[in-house]
Protein backbone atom coordinates (compact mmCIF):
# COMPACT_ATOMS: atom_id res chain seq x y z
CA UNK A 1 0.00 0.00 0.00
CA UNK A 2 1.27 3.51 -0.72
CA UNK A 3 2.56 5.49 2.22
CA UNK A 4 1.35 9.00 2.92
CA UNK A 5 3.43 11.44 0.94
CA UNK A 6 5.03 13.97 3.24
CA UNK A 7 8.06 16.20 2.93
CA UNK A 8 10.74 15.78 5.55
CA UNK A 9 12.67 18.87 6.71
CA UNK A 10 11.97 20.82 3.49
CA UNK A 11 15.30 19.25 2.43
CA UNK A 12 16.74 22.54 3.00
CA UNK A 13 15.60 24.28 6.07
CA UNK A 14 18.40 25.11 8.46
CA UNK A 15 18.05 24.25 12.13
CA UNK A 16 17.00 27.15 14.31
CA UNK A 17 19.43 28.10 17.06
CA UNK A 18 17.95 29.35 20.33
CA UNK A 19 19.19 32.85 19.57
CA UNK A 20 17.43 33.07 16.22
CA UNK A 21 14.46 30.78 16.69
CA UNK A 22 12.10 33.35 15.21
CA UNK A 23 14.10 33.88 12.03
CA UNK A 24 12.80 31.99 9.00
CA UNK A 25 15.38 29.70 7.42
CA UNK A 26 15.98 29.40 3.70
CA UNK A 27 15.59 26.41 1.45
CA UNK A 28 18.53 24.12 0.75
CA UNK A 29 19.65 24.29 -2.89
CA UNK A 30 20.81 21.33 -4.92
CA UNK A 31 24.50 22.20 -4.59
CA UNK A 32 26.38 19.51 -2.70
CA UNK A 33 28.78 21.99 -1.13
CA UNK A 34 27.60 23.87 1.96
CA UNK A 35 29.47 26.36 4.09
CA UNK A 36 30.67 25.17 7.46
CA UNK A 37 28.50 26.41 10.27
CA UNK A 38 30.05 29.37 12.02
CA UNK A 39 31.11 28.47 15.51
CA UNK A 40 29.11 30.07 18.28
CA UNK A 41 29.74 30.23 21.96
CA UNK A 42 28.29 27.01 23.43
CA UNK A 43 25.53 27.44 26.00
CA UNK A 44 26.61 27.03 29.60
CA UNK A 45 25.41 24.40 32.00
CA UNK A 46 25.10 21.49 29.57
CA UNK A 47 25.91 17.92 30.56
CA UNK A 48 29.41 16.60 29.92
CA UNK A 49 28.62 13.10 31.15
CA UNK A 50 28.37 11.84 27.58
CA UNK A 51 32.09 12.31 26.95
CA UNK A 52 32.96 10.48 30.15
CA UNK A 53 30.60 7.64 29.30
CA UNK A 54 32.03 7.34 25.80
CA UNK A 55 35.62 7.21 27.10
CA UNK A 56 34.61 4.59 29.66
CA UNK A 57 33.01 2.47 26.94
CA UNK A 58 36.08 2.76 24.72
CA UNK A 59 38.29 1.73 27.65
CA UNK A 60 36.11 -1.28 28.43
CA UNK A 61 36.28 -2.43 24.82
CA UNK A 62 40.07 -2.37 24.85
CA UNK A 63 40.35 1.02 23.16
CA UNK A 64 39.96 -0.45 19.69
CA UNK A 65 38.75 2.09 17.16
CA UNK A 66 36.01 1.26 14.73
CA UNK A 67 36.71 1.56 11.04
CA UNK A 68 35.97 5.02 9.73
CA UNK A 69 32.85 4.13 7.81
CA UNK A 70 29.29 5.40 7.82
CA UNK A 71 26.91 2.77 9.16
CA UNK A 72 24.27 4.90 10.89
CA UNK A 73 22.26 7.93 9.86
CA UNK A 74 20.51 11.09 11.00
CA UNK A 75 17.18 12.02 9.41
CA UNK A 76 15.73 15.49 9.85
CA UNK A 77 12.01 16.14 9.88
CA UNK A 78 9.85 19.12 10.78
CA UNK A 79 7.61 18.61 13.83
CA UNK A 80 5.71 21.88 13.49
CA UNK A 81 3.15 22.84 10.87
CA UNK A 82 4.47 24.83 7.94
CA UNK A 83 2.58 25.38 4.71
CA UNK A 84 4.35 25.17 1.39
CA UNK A 85 2.13 25.94 -1.59
CA UNK A 86 -0.82 25.17 0.64
CA UNK A 87 0.54 21.80 1.78
CA UNK A 88 1.50 21.18 5.39
CA UNK A 89 4.97 19.60 5.40
CA UNK A 90 4.90 18.75 9.12
CA UNK A 91 6.00 15.21 10.06
CA UNK A 92 6.90 14.62 13.69
CA UNK A 93 7.92 11.47 15.51
CA UNK A 94 4.31 11.20 16.70
CA UNK A 95 3.19 11.22 13.06
CA UNK A 96 5.56 8.35 12.33
CA UNK A 97 4.31 6.36 15.32
CA UNK A 98 0.73 6.84 14.06
CA UNK A 99 1.50 5.21 10.68
CA UNK A 100 0.56 1.57 9.97
CA UNK A 101 3.27 -0.64 11.53
CA UNK A 102 4.90 2.65 12.61
CA UNK A 103 6.56 2.66 9.19
CA UNK A 104 6.76 5.25 6.42
CA UNK A 105 8.65 6.05 3.25
CA UNK A 106 11.20 8.86 3.47
CA UNK A 107 10.07 10.73 0.38
CA UNK A 108 10.58 14.24 -0.96
CA UNK A 109 14.39 14.40 -0.81
CA UNK A 110 15.53 16.72 -3.58
CA UNK A 111 19.22 17.16 -2.89
CA UNK A 112 21.70 14.96 -4.74
CA UNK A 113 24.02 14.33 -1.82
CA UNK A 114 21.13 13.48 0.49
CA UNK A 115 19.71 11.20 -2.21
CA UNK A 116 23.05 9.41 -2.51
CA UNK A 117 23.07 8.84 1.24
CA UNK A 118 19.58 7.33 0.98
CA UNK A 119 20.87 5.01 -1.73
CA UNK A 120 23.74 3.95 0.55
CA UNK A 121 21.45 2.85 3.38
CA UNK A 122 21.34 -0.86 4.15
CA UNK A 123 18.53 -2.96 5.57
CA UNK A 124 18.62 -2.98 9.36
CA UNK A 125 20.76 0.13 9.78
CA UNK A 126 19.55 2.58 12.40
CA UNK A 127 19.14 6.33 12.28
CA UNK A 128 18.38 9.14 14.68
CA UNK A 129 15.04 10.85 14.08
CA UNK A 130 15.86 14.54 14.41
CA UNK A 131 13.31 17.33 14.87
CA UNK A 132 14.42 20.28 12.76
CA UNK A 133 13.32 23.83 11.96
CA UNK A 134 11.67 24.28 15.34
CA UNK A 135 12.26 26.23 18.54
CA UNK A 136 14.58 23.59 19.97
CA UNK A 137 15.93 21.13 17.38
CA UNK A 138 17.38 17.83 18.44
CA UNK A 139 17.21 14.03 18.48
CA UNK A 140 13.99 12.44 19.71
CA UNK A 141 14.03 8.81 18.59
CA UNK A 142 15.69 5.93 16.76
CA UNK A 143 14.34 4.44 13.54
CA UNK A 144 15.47 1.51 11.39
CA UNK A 145 15.78 1.08 7.63
CA UNK A 146 13.26 -1.62 6.67
CA UNK A 147 13.40 -1.18 2.88
CA UNK A 148 16.42 -0.08 0.88
CA UNK A 149 16.33 2.69 -1.73
CA UNK A 150 13.72 2.59 -4.48
CA UNK A 151 12.22 5.30 -6.74
CA UNK A 152 10.40 8.10 -4.95
CA UNK A 153 6.89 8.07 -6.43
CA UNK A 154 6.29 11.76 -5.70
CA UNK A 155 8.70 12.81 -8.46
CA UNK A 156 6.27 11.50 -11.11
CA UNK A 157 3.04 12.92 -9.66
CA UNK A 158 2.21 16.13 -11.51
CA UNK A 159 -0.13 17.20 -8.72
CA UNK A 160 2.41 16.61 -6.00
CA UNK A 161 4.40 19.35 -4.30
CA UNK A 162 7.67 17.62 -5.20
CA UNK A 163 6.95 16.68 -8.79
CA UNK A 164 10.05 16.78 -10.98
CA UNK A 165 9.32 17.05 -14.69
CA UNK A 166 12.95 16.28 -15.54
CA UNK A 167 12.87 12.86 -13.89
CA UNK A 168 11.98 9.90 -16.11
CA UNK A 169 10.54 6.57 -14.95
CA UNK A 170 13.19 4.66 -16.92
CA UNK A 171 15.90 6.60 -15.08
CA UNK A 172 14.49 8.13 -11.86
CA UNK A 173 16.45 10.96 -10.29
CA UNK A 174 15.12 10.60 -6.77
CA UNK A 175 15.00 7.74 -4.31
CA UNK A 176 13.50 6.99 -0.92
CA UNK A 177 13.74 4.32 1.76
CA UNK A 178 11.25 2.97 4.26
CA UNK A 179 11.95 3.46 7.96
CA UNK A 180 10.27 2.04 11.03
CA UNK A 181 10.06 3.43 14.54
CA UNK A 182 12.32 1.57 17.02
CA UNK A 183 12.12 3.59 20.22
CA UNK A 184 12.17 7.06 21.69
CA UNK A 185 15.50 8.19 23.05
CA UNK A 186 15.57 8.04 26.85
CA UNK A 187 15.52 11.82 26.82
CA UNK A 188 15.44 14.58 24.22
CA UNK A 189 19.00 15.35 23.09
CA UNK A 190 19.08 18.98 21.93
CA UNK A 191 21.28 20.36 19.19
CA UNK A 192 22.73 22.86 21.65
CA UNK A 193 24.07 20.06 23.84
CA UNK A 194 25.50 18.08 20.93
CA UNK A 195 27.23 21.26 19.76
CA UNK A 196 29.00 21.68 23.11
CA UNK A 197 30.62 18.27 22.62
CA UNK A 198 31.34 18.93 18.94
CA UNK A 199 33.27 22.11 19.76
CA UNK A 200 35.18 20.37 22.57
CA UNK A 201 36.05 17.46 20.29
CA UNK A 202 37.23 19.79 17.54
CA UNK A 203 39.64 21.35 20.00
CA UNK A 204 40.84 18.27 21.87
CA UNK A 205 39.92 15.32 19.67
CA UNK A 206 36.87 13.12 20.08
CA UNK A 207 34.19 11.27 18.13
CA UNK A 208 32.09 14.32 17.17
CA UNK A 209 34.94 16.44 15.81
CA UNK A 210 33.86 15.91 12.17
CA UNK A 211 30.15 15.38 12.70
CA UNK A 212 28.30 16.35 9.52
CA UNK A 213 25.48 17.92 11.53
CA UNK A 214 27.77 20.94 11.91
CA UNK A 215 29.80 20.73 8.71
CA UNK A 216 26.69 20.59 6.48
CA UNK A 217 23.97 21.78 8.78
CA UNK A 218 21.21 22.05 6.19
CA UNK A 219 21.53 18.53 4.80
CA UNK A 220 18.43 16.58 5.83
CA UNK A 221 19.93 13.10 5.41
CA UNK A 222 23.32 12.67 7.06
CA UNK A 223 25.65 9.74 7.72
CA UNK A 224 27.13 8.90 11.12
CA UNK A 225 30.15 6.80 12.02
CA UNK A 226 29.82 4.08 14.65
CA UNK A 227 31.75 6.32 17.08
CA UNK A 228 29.45 9.29 16.47
CA UNK A 229 26.33 7.16 16.91
CA UNK A 230 27.62 5.52 20.09
CA UNK A 231 28.68 8.81 21.62
CA UNK A 232 25.34 10.48 21.00
CA UNK A 233 23.60 7.44 22.48
CA UNK A 234 25.76 7.86 25.58
CA UNK A 235 24.16 11.28 26.08
CA UNK A 236 20.87 9.56 26.87
CA UNK A 237 22.12 8.68 30.34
Amino acid sequence: MPWPSRKRDKEAVADKEESDAKIAKTEEKTSDEQEEEKSAKPPAGKSTSGWKNWKKKASESGGEESKITYCHWLLKSEPESRLEKGVDVKFSIDDLKAQPNQTTCWDGVRNYQARNFLRSMKLGQQAFFYHSNCKEPGIVAIVEVVKEAYPDHTQFDKKHLYYDATSKKENPKWSMVDVQFVRMTKRFIPLSEIKVHHLAHKADGGPLKNMMLFAKQRLSVQPLTQEEFDFVLSLEE
